[in-house]
Formats: structure tokens, C-alpha cells, sequence
């Protein structure tokens, strides 16, 4: 069976022409890219942000114009059409001079023609968070990649303090979907291997990969966030499309292996701060940032006291620098 859809510029055009009209508060621009149907729908990111229909063509000209004035930078827009119905998404950064924040965004457009017009019927935005900060719990494949540990007698070589590293790509469906299985997979070959090299430099051991995760042992907190500044690194010096991004997070404790089963509370709390790690970042917890004292080659930033999934009580994190 044909698929009924055809990519459309047309439709990613008008979806980036209404995000830049909306951030400048260009609000009439924005209103008349709007529908005239009684199902024209705006979802917005903010939990009051839910107008329909005539409500929304009365009050968007004011809504726009109480906004701060937006900055939108790098939109990639996505869209598709059939017939006299279509669809764009496109992602994107929002910078906020005023505030001095930049946040990530995500929209969804649904168009209808209306007398040969693409006017837009649904817009629907997102502001995408780590799981465990958004819906207290990390993503499925730190689980995936627990369970494997687990399921294997991995003989690990740091026994006793040891610090536990995970990785892994963001957007890794999308990006596979994107390129195809067999170039996807042929990435993903490459990239564990840089990670490998990466953690045996430092001395580390590269315990588990899976999928796109890794899960690593170092006998220093030191070595274990060198190597972590090494990935980051490899990833920013990047020349070849598609440009990974990857979240990395360390935890420190005392690993105790029994029965071939090494995944005590401090492998799952390094999982658990991976989770909660924004892409292209480092988090470690405040027992790997307390392992290092004052050493020099260490910069530590935005702590945040967070609930981690399994463990009781407020986790400190701390953002480790790495550019």
C-alpha cells in the first residue's frame, strides 16, 4: 500500500513562520496562520495553556502580547501532507534575554486547507525534561540495561569504593529511524567502541553495553569523571552526521559483588542519576563530587536536590563541567 504522505516544505515553512512570528509577539502574523474551525486547539507547556476554538482566536492577540519576547534558535522543522490535511514537528531552542535562560522545545502542528489556505488546526508544545524530574522515573533503558547485568555472572574488577558510570545517546529511536538499521547500527558499533577506549584509558573497565548504554567501573571517582569529560568531549569534536548527544551519570559507594550479582544500591543510584541528566550533560552525585575534595580539573555546578526512583529521601547532584 502507497503511503498516503508526502513530505511538505510548504507545511515546515508556515509551522517555522507562526514559531517566529510567535516569539517576536507578532501576534496578528501568528493569529492569521490560525484555523477557522470550531476545532482549532493550542496546548501550551504551562498547565493553564489550553484554548480552543473561538476562544482562542479572541484572546490569542492579548496572550501573545503579554509574553516575553523570545529568541528562537536552531527550529528544525519536519512536515507532511495528504490531501487537504497535513502535519509539521519540529524542535527547537528558546532563548529568553530577559531571564537569561534557553530552554528546549518541541511542537506539534496539525493543518487543514481551508479555502486553499493551509491554516493550522492544533498546535500542541512541549518542554522536554529528564523523566525522573518531570515523572519521577528514569528512562526504560538504564532498567533494560540493569536487568542484563544482572541476567550475566560479570566478574567486576573493582570490588569494594568503586565509582559506577552510565551513558547513553539521546534520541537514539529517532535518530535510528533517521539513518536507517543498518547504517544506525554501525554507528552505535563505533560509539561504544570510543566509549570503551575512553574508559580503559582511565583505568575504568566497560562492564555492559546495550543498545546504545554503557555501564562502567572505575577505582576513582577522579578517573571515572575524567573519562566522562573525555566522552563529552569526543562528542562536541564530532564532524559526521548524525551528531550524537549523550547524558552521562556517576555515583560512588561500596559495590558488593554476590553470586555473580555486582548491581547493589550504589549501580542502581548511578542509574538512577543518569536518568535524571539533561542531554549533553554530566551529573554525579554529592558522595563522587566529595571523593575528589579540592582537587584541581574538577568544576561542579547547578545542585539540585532531587528524589531518585527506589532510594529514600532528597539526592544532592551536581553538574560536572566539561567544555
Amino acid at each position: 500500500m502507497a503511503d498516503p504522505f508526502s513530505p511538505s516544505p510548504e507545511l515546515a515553512a508556515i509551522a517555522t513562520r507562526w514559531l517566529k512570528a510567535y516569539a517576536a509577539r507578532n501576534s496578528k502574523t501568528a493569529a492569521n496562520l490560525l484555523s477557522s474551525s470550531d476545532a482549532l486547539t493550542y496546548i501550551g507547556s504551562d498547565e493553564g495553556e489550553l484554548f480552543t476554538g473561538e476562544n482562542l482566536r479572541e484572546t490569542f492577540e492579548k496572550y501573545s502580547d503579554d509574553q516575553a519576547v523570545l529568541i528562537p534558535e536552531n527550529i528544525n522543522a519536519t512536515a507532511y501532507e495528504a490531501g487537504d490535511f497535513g502535519w509539521a514537528f519540529t524542535t527547537l531552542t528558546i532563548h529568553a534575554p530577559e531571564a537569561e535562560l534557553q530552554v528546549a522545545f518541541r511542537n506539534t502542528f496539525i493543518f487543514a486547507m481551508e479555502e486553499g489556505v493551509w491554516r493550522i488546526v492544533h498546535i500542541h508544545n512541549s518542554n522536554p525534561k529528564p523523566n525522573m524530574e518531570a515523572m519521577g522515573y528514569e528512562l526504560s533503558r538504564f532498567e533494560d540495561l540493569l536487568d542484563a547485568a544482572r541476567a550475566e555472572e560479570i566478574e567486576i574488577t573493582q570490588t569494594g569504593i568503586a565509582s559506577v558510570m552510565f551513558t547513553d545517546i539521546v534520541d537514539s529511536t529517532a535518530l535510528a529511524s533517521a539513518v536507517g538499521d543498518a547504517r544506525w547500527h554501525r554507528i552505535v558499533t563505533a560509539h561504544i567502541g570510543q566509549i570503551t577506549a575512553l574508559v580503559q584509558a582511565e583505568g575504568g573497565t566497560l562492564v555492559k553495553s546495550l543498545g546504545d548504554g554503557t555501564l562502567a567501573t572505575f577505582s576513582s571517582a577522579a578517573a571515572a569523571m575524567r573519562a566522562a569529560i573525555g566522552i563529552q568531549r569526543t562528542m562536541a569534536d564530532q564532524s559526521d552526521e548524525p551528531k550524537l548527544r549523550i547524558r552521562v551519570g556517576i555515583h560512588t559507594g561500596d559495590v558488593i559483588q554476590k553470586d555473580g550479582d555486582f548491581v547493589g544500591t550504589v549501580v542502581n543510584k548511578a542509574a538512577r542519576v543518569a536518568g535524571m541528566t539533561e542531554p549533553g550533560n554530566i551529573r554525579v552525585s554529592e558522595a563522587t563530587r566529595v571523593m575528589v575534595g579540592d582537587a584541581t580539573g574538577f568544576t561542579f555546578t547547578d545542585p539540585i536536590e532531587t528524589p531518585l526512583k527506589g532510594l529514600e529521601g532528597e539526592h544532592l547532584v551536581h553538574s560536572l563541567k566539561w567544555s
